[in-house]
């Protein structure tokens, strides 16, 4: 029998005194989990496959603080197999090898299978992971991939494949309230109901911010109970994040409100971006193309007024032009729209790129018209 090492208990409990809050509040069943009932709910096919330790290669993909580290450790704590885990902002091949050959040893001597659980796996390259291919292919280890990105396009294809993908989605405002009342009851603090909503309707999607935010405003408010103001100030000191497929997502949402004139949605998701750090120069470029694409000839205003909010962005910069952003978006989103202008020189190019052209006239003093010698165009614009 091995002898308690008393430095490294004691040094556990240390760590597990000092954990942030998120990492205490860790559900330790899949009944603890919040928001994601379609994977792990009573019927739920993730829960199935846990439940009869029968969880083949997958990739867990959904935005950050949804749970994806936290269903890997579930399975971790419920299956007979050995768990591994890799970081892809860490680990090379030569870990990934290693940890391959320990899988091929304990499978060989003691028949039990291995669980490679790879955190962030989207930031592996194509060369880690076409390591891990053989392995899963082979059955030799069994991957739990976690990602924030869309596993079409950082997963390799291959791995892909074999792998079965549960889309995790962002955590409900009702949902991430509930956690708040666990956070407050596991630290022994009183948090005004007001406060609890503020951080749950800011952090809506992601549980770890909220319960990030909640800890500072617990900090903030000392002895007393956790109110209004000490939530805002502990919201203002987090940052919210627009993942890869979240910035094309939202700026498509930001054109298809100015596009069916709905101008306070519109506002919306300019604020969204602008608080989110996007590049403000990405949204004035297409508020520019907004205006020819689908404003054009409608209203001869609209190009001068995004053109000019654009220089005014570059002469004075955030949070100044934030101004002329919302100028810009308001008239556009209440401007006349026709797409005359596009459908015009695209059906122009496409004559073009199918060969329908004519040679150019000769140059005259006068040339009566510059149309391509034998080539008759159709009436490509058409007045809206």
């Amino acid at each position: 029998m091995e002898t308690p090492d008393l430095f490294t208990e004691s040094l556990e409990e240390q760590i597990a005194l000092r954990a942030p809050l998120a990492a205490r509040l860790r559900p330790s069943t899949l009944d603890d989990i919040v928001g994601q009932s379609h994977l792990v709910g009573p019927d739920g096919p993730l829960r199935r496959l846990i439940d009869a330790d029968r969880v083949s290669s997958i990739i867990l993909w959904g935005p950050p603080g949804t749970g994806k580290t936290t269903l890997a450790e579930l399975i971790a704590s419920s299956t007979r197999r050995r768990f591994e885990r890799l970081s892809a902002v860490t680990a090379g091949v030569k870990d990934i090898r290693e940890v391959i050959d320990s899988a091929k040893r304990a499978l060989t001597f003691d028949g039990r299978g291995t669980v490679v659980f790879v955190d962030e796996i989207h930031r592996f390259s194509t060369t880690q992971q076409d390591a891990l291919l053989h392995a899963v292919e082979s059955g030799v280890v069994t991957l739990v991939g976690a990602t924030t990105e869309n596993p079409a396009f950082s997963v390799n294809p291959a791995l892909r494949s074999r792998s079965s993908v549960f889309a995790l989605h962002p955590v409900g405002e009702e949902d991430v309230r509930e956690v708040l009342h666990r956070a407050a009851t596991l630290v022994a603090v009183t948090a005004a109901d007001d406060a609890l909503a503020v951080i749950a309707r800011r952090c809506t999607g992601d549980v770890r911010q909220a319960i990030t935010a909640f800890e500072v405003a617990i900090a903030l408010a000392g002895n007393a109970p956790v109110a209004l103001e000490h939530a805002m100030t502990a919201l203002n000191t987090s940052v919210t994040r627009l993942g890869r497929d979240d910035h094309y997502d939202v700026i498509s949402a930001f054109i298809k409100s100015m596009r069916a004139g709905e101008t306070d949605i519109a506002l919306h998701w300019l604020a969204r971006m602008v608080e989110a750090g996007e590049d403000a120069r990405f949204i004035a470029r297409r508020l520019v193309i907004f205006a020819s694409e689908d404003i054009g000839m409608a209203d001869h205003t609209a190009l001068l007024v995004a053109v000019a909010a654009a220089d005014a962005l570059d002469r004075v910069g955030l949070p100044e032009a934030m101004h002329h952003l919302a100028h810009a978006t308001i008239h556009l989103s209440r401007a006349p729209k026709s797409r005359s202008v596009t459908v015009a020189i695209v059906d122009a190019v496409r004559d073009v790129r199918e060969g329908r052209t004519g040679q150019a006239p000769p140059t005259t003093s006068e040339p009566p018209t510059f149309r391509p010698l034998g080539f008759t165009p159709p009436a490509y614009y058409r007045e809206p």
